[in-house]
């Protein structure tokens, strides 16, 4: 049996893909978490083989959280399950250890192929991102996005902010200091050319990192 955890804070979907999931003979879902940090704690306890991984979450989206999973587990297989078909969280996710991207918009047996891909130790992406991925290694074309100038937890960081995070439940976050996180901030702020967490968010909505109804 693989064993799998469902990461999605939308209840309609993450409950949509546990049914479909639990009709699937050979697939037993051990748990389905709706944050990044209810993710981290059910990946401990229940040891799954295989992670869902929705990509944009409030608070703790899913590059920290999968970051954490592979520290504490480097073993799970991280799939992104996600709106998002740019290429810029497909490389990054795939850079912090992730070794599926799958989008929302593909059908229910994408999501068992790439199940099926990565517990035999394969990689998969959905067609559309993998010809995305492979024009932008061989161009060098970074999308235009002034969010490739990121780091890695500047990014994660980044979205925080934009959907409204404080400093003191970032620091907690990520285990660093709210001093930390401001800096964070206007290092982010300096390589984006902007001057304030409301221009942040705008841009974040402009690049379809950040639902426009996630901002407040």
């Amino acid at each position: 049996m693989t064993s799998i955890l469902v990461v999605d804070d939308h209840d309609l979907v993450r409950m949509g893909i546990v049914r479909m999931l639990d009709d699937v003979p050979g697939y037993r879902v051990v748990g389905d978490a709706k944050s990044g940090e209810d993710a981290i704690r059910m990946a401990r306890e229940y040891k799954p083989d295989v992670v869902l991984m929705d990509v944009k979450m409030p608070g703790m989206g899913g590059l920290e959280a999968s970051r954490k999973m592979l520290a504490a587990n480097p073993l799970v297989k991280i799939i992104a399950v996600t709106a998002c078909d740019d290429t810029l969280y497909p490389a990054r996710l795939l850079q912090a250890g992730a070794v599926g991207y799958v989008t929302k918009g593909a059908g229910f047996t994408d999501i068992t192929t790439a199940i099926d891909t990565v517990v035999r130790g394969r990689q998969y992406m959905s067609s559309g991102i993998a010809q995305q991925l492979a024009l932008r290694n061989a161009t060098g074309d970074q999308d235009g996005s002034p969010f490739e100038r990121l780091s890695q937890r500047e990014l994660e960081t980044a979205m925080m902010i934009a959907g409204g995070r404080r400093a003191q439940d970032i620091a907690a976050t990520f285990s660093v200091s709210p001093k930390t996180v401001n800096t964070y901030r206007y290092r982010i702020f300096d390589k984006l050319c902007i001057h304030s967490d409301v221009e942040l968010a705008l841009l974040a909505v402009k690049y379809n990192l950040l639902d426009p109804e996630a901002v407040v």
